[in-house]
């Protein structure tokens, strides 16, 4: 059988059995997401091994494409209106968060007598999130109300809090052990983060200028499609983040273009696709070996981030006056970490390779858990809110 066909046979054949998912999602009340990592698991190395030998290759262009749409819907959701309304409490919850979040993780390390300077870069890798696995979650349980708008903003802002504290932490680094580049690191962080904006902002301001004048009210699904991949593009060309990229283009468009009425909506329809063979082919790269190398330390750092993902929401919420039951809710949600975790572990673990074996475990087996266990909570969190809420929009 030649390649080509080999790709589109696995390629139909995992769509339609991520297809099924759903039917066996109502059944078992798991979350869609955990079904497909799990799926994923079963159909790849560390299962079945189904999948053909350049997998993981469909797994990097995917997840961009995929991370491009997700980011630039989440980007579209930013418009002034919706700043304007719910700002104050993305931003302090999207911080407050994030900062203790690494500031806990990196204090209970240190007090378990971890080397400092791995202390501070897993520290800076419990920040991440998975944007990807919270965004699918909140569109499968059909909410829509102020917590969960709520939620999608912080989730849009929450990587670039988290690349802005690895980038500092890389810095950090680089001066306690004496064997790596300050300005390098700072140098990488400020690219990855203000190259992104810069990107977004360059192919977003032509587009709200051009795009729907085509068809009035919203743009076509080629010029929307166009738009996206022409971005994801980019972003790989440049190594920048390929989400930063794609929300402060959608952020562009939703605030410029006044001419649409609802910016980009075709993607919302066409997204779907990507997202399945996403989130399978995430499952296909977790290895249980993962999990039973986690360790004690790798046990302390689940606990850490857990409880530190917990005192950063209260300390929002205490903050900005919002009831505890809000706070935990949207602590829960938070939990699941995925590629941007592993991406930094393996940025961390190639500058500094005497702290590669320990960073690769940990980070590993935490993605695992937090992957497979986050969106089980985050459905447990949005479980018992109202479809919609009218006073609250």
């Amino acid at each position: 059988m030649s390649e080509h066909a080999t790709i589109l046979i696995s390629l139909g054949a995992l769509l339609l059995l991520g297809m099924a998912t759903d039917a066996v999602g109502k059944l078992t009340r798991l979350p869609r997401v955990t079904l497909l990592l799990v799926f994923g698991f079963a159909v790849g190395p560390g299962g079945l091994d189904l999948l053909p030998d350049r997998s993981e290759a469909w797994f990097e262009l995917i997840t961009t494409i995929a991370l491009t749409m997700i980011g630039f819907l989440l980007g579209g959701k930013l418009s002034r209106q919706g700043i304007f309304r719910h700002g104050r409490a993305v931003m302090g919850y999207s911080v407050l968060i994030a900062l203790l979040t690494s500031g806990g993780v990196i204090l209970g390390l240190l007090l378990l007598n971890t080397p400092p300077p791995l202390a501070v870069l897993l520290g800076a890798i419990a920040a991440a999130t998975d944007p990807a696995t919270t965004i699918e979650v909140i569109r499968e349980s059909g909410k829509e109300n102020r917590i969960t708008r709520t939620l999608l903003g912080i989730v849009a802002v929450d990587d670039a809090w988290g690349l802005i504290i690895f980038s500092v932490a890389l810095a950090v680094v680089a001066v306690l052990t004496g064997n790596g580049s300050l300005s390098q690191s700072i140098l990488h962080g400020v690219w990855d983060i203000g190259g992104a904006l810069l990107l977004g902002l360059a192919i977003g301001m032509p587009a709200a200028l051009l795009t729907g004048r085509l068809r009035p009210g919203e743009p076509t699904i080629l010029e929307a499609l166009g738009v996206v991949i022409l971005c994801a593009g980019l972003t790989e060309w440049l190594e920048v983040s390929p989400f930063l990229a794609a929300m402060t283009l959608g952020m562009v468009i939703v605030n410029l273009a006044r001419h649409h009425t609802r910016p980009f909506h075709v993607i919302e329809d066409f997204d779907r696709p990507f997202l399945v063979l996403f989130f399978v082919l995430a499952g296909a790269q977790l290895e249980l070996f993962g999990l039973l190398e986690i360790g004690l330390l790798g046990s302390a750092y689940v606990l850490l981030r857990i409880v530190s993902r917990f005192a950063g929401a209260w300390s929002a919420g205490a903050w900005l006056h919002t009831p505890v039951s809000e706070s935990n809710r949207l602590a829960l949600s938070l939990m699941p970490q995925a590629g941007v975790a592993m991406g930094m572990g393996l940025v961390a673990a190639e500058r500094y390779p005497e702290f590669s074996e320990t960073l690769i475990s940990v980070v590993i087996g935490s993605t695992v858990l937090f992957e497979i266990l986050g969106p089980i909570l985050t459905r447990r969190a949005l479980k018992t809110l109202p479809e919609t809420s009218q006073k609250n929009k």
